[in-house]
């Protein structure tokens, strides 16, 4: 094998050990399908989620209690969730606004 071609299979190798590595579990994914913005308090954090939008929050783990998710609609309604929420749930603000948590999505 020449120099060029082991150097090629070695950024090879290290492109797959870098996805692998960025694809492992950890993440906390919040996902708001509602018309509103919602605001999502874990612990001492604060995440603004916008309408028809998502957030991931990497190498999260596990909320220190309870979630608050808090919609930025004109009657502010809120919604407590049971904590913790770990890393292989996910925050869901459906449509109509309800919250709920449910198993990460998983490929395949």
């Amino acid at each position: 094998m020449t120099t060029t071609r082991r150097r090629a299979a070695g950024v090879g190798l290290g492109l797959v050990l870098l996805t692998t590595a960025c694809s492992e579990s950890g993440g906390l994914t919040i996902s708001n399908e509602s018309p509103d913005s919602v605001t999502v308090r874990l612990g001492d954090e604060e995440v603004v989620v916008p309408s028809m939008g998502g957030a991931l929050l990497h190498r999260y783990g596990c909320s220190p209690g309870d979630v608050a998710v808090i919609s930025a609609s004109a009657s502010g309604d809120s919604t407590m969730l049971e904590g913790p929420v770990c890393s292989d749930q996910q925050i869901v603000v459906d449509r109509a606004g309800h919250v709920t948590v449910a198993p990460e999505a998983t490929d395949g």
